[in-house]
């Protein structure tokens, strides 16, 4: 019976894209241009909410990116759904919460059981190391309704038969299970990935995920695509270029200052000369993709979006950034592990140069990029997030109760504790699990 109904779900896996298509291919709206609306998504990993300039950061240098704030809107309070990579990554193409998926630690991390071994208050929860077939991802349901799909970079969300090829994207550059670029040369090739051919020897990682990026938009030029570019950057390894890593060691910058945060010391300052150039490299990379939707034409019918997984590190991992004003990093509940750089640009939607104060998060993509692209909401599926065009035709609220967050986790060195936590209106409330503290 348990393999039978496996069998039935497979068959609905594959028989609701194509219902779909048969439907309502050719039904693609646009986002206000008269022509089909394209998407790229381009997801940082690890970058902190004050690490762009435009975010106020004098340190690293993030031209391409302030131009892209310039040119669209900048949300100040732009949150993913979990301080962990994989929960997030699982939220934004499902729509979902992670406790939703059960999707709720990074996919590799510790489990309860005779192999945990840490000497901490609590056994952490159990999780899916996998982001379950049966979800019908953001990529799915735009495939469905004749769009070109496109995957570069981190997957991170399940082992093989999982990965992009097996969740709605027609190509996959360099996304497997692995957390990080850990083969080969990491950043530079070879690579030694076997989703991404190796290129000549000592080309970086994030240039070569931008050209792939570019090439499928090239390919693509003449009908609607989604292209989901989502770096390594600035994940570890710490590697930078040797220039880049040079220009910033001889670039004048403050002496390193500590605070304390639980057990852990965290950084208060930017300083790091390699997170520097890692940073200005995956700018880089994003203004090679920004010049070839230029270049082709497609400024006006490209909706651009940025966003980091979540917080910087900053309590441990090298310590390589500060999110100061915002407390705390990667691994924690507080903001620095959740509040993200986010900027949309949506030609004939958004206003250049503004700038959105109201909360947002993660599972807040699915419907909305639905809606600019003028596909049918999946209401069964993204029954977490909201769409948020009405913020970026620069409406001052939206109809939300409060967003939730739930990591029943210890995020190993990081210090953070399994807890969770809603933010509502300006108030925000963590509850830690160890002791019900809040």
């Amino acid at each position: 019976m348990q393999q039978e109904e496996l069998n039935l779900n497979a068959g609905r896996k594959l028989l609701r894209p194509l219902v779909l298509c048969l439907c309502l291919l050719g039904g693609v709206a646009t986002a206000g241009t008269g022509r089909h609306t394209n998407i790229v998504f381009m997801l940082a990993d690890d970058l902190g909410w004050g690490d762009l300039g435009c975010y106020g950061s004098t340190f690293y240098e993030t031209p391409h990116l302030d131009q892209l704030a310039a040119g669209g809107m900048r949300f100040t309070e732009g949150y993913v759904a979990s301080p962990i990579c994989s929960p997030t990554r699982s939220s934004i193409l499902t729509g979902k919460n992670p406790a939703r998926t059960d999707n709720t630690q990074y996919f590799g991390g510790p489990q309860p059981g005779p192999r945990y071994k840490r000497n901490t208050v609590l056994l952490p929860a159990a999780y899916k190391a996998v982001m379950d077939l049966e979800e019908q991802t953001l990529a799915e349901t735009l495939k469905a309704h004749g769009y070109a799909t496109f995957f570069a970079g981190k997957w991170h969300l399940g082992h093989e038969g999982f990965w992009p090829e097996d969740q709605g994207f027609d190509i996959n550059r360099g996304g497997t299970h692995r957390g990080g670029p850990y083969g080969g040369k990491k950043y530079f090739s070879p690579y030694d990935n076997p989703r991404l051919e190796d290129g000549p020897d000592g080309e970086h990682l994030p240039d070569r995920l931008a050209t792939e990026t570019v090439s499928f938009m090239r390919a693509n030029s003449e009908r609607p695509f989604l292209a989901y570019l989502s770096f390594y950057s600035v994940h570890s390894p710490l590697m930078s270029r040797e220039d880049l890593e040079q220009k910033y060691e001889q670039k004048p910058k403050p002496e390193t200052e500590w605070r304390q945060e639980g057990e852990n010391k965290v950084r208060v300052n930017q300083n790091h000369a390699v997170y520097a150039g890692m940073v200005e490299a995956m700018d880089l990379a994003v203004g090679k993709v920004m010049r070839g939707i230029s270049d082709l034409g497609l400024d006006e019918n490209t909706v651009v979006v940025f966003l980091s997984d979540n917080g910087g590190v900053s309590t441990d991992g090298g310590w390589p950034t500060s999110n100061m004003p915002l407390r705390a990093g990667k691994g924690w509940l507080y903001e620095g592990g959740i509040r993200e750089p986010l900027i949309i640009r949506a030609p004939a939607v958004t206003t250049a140069g503004s700038i959105c104060p109201v909360p947002v998060t993660s599972t807040d993509f699915y419907p909305t990029i639905l809606y600019l692209c003028g596909v049918p909401a999946v209401p069964e599926q993204h029954v977490d997030g909201i769409s948020i065009v009405p913020l970026l035709k620069g409406a001052g609220a939206l109809n939300r109760d409060a967003i939730y967050w739930h990591y029943p986790h210890y995020s190993g060195g990081l210090g953070g504790r399994p807890g969770g936590a809603i933010r509502k209106g300006d108030w925000k409330l963590i509850e830690f699990f160890e002791d019900s503290r809040v």
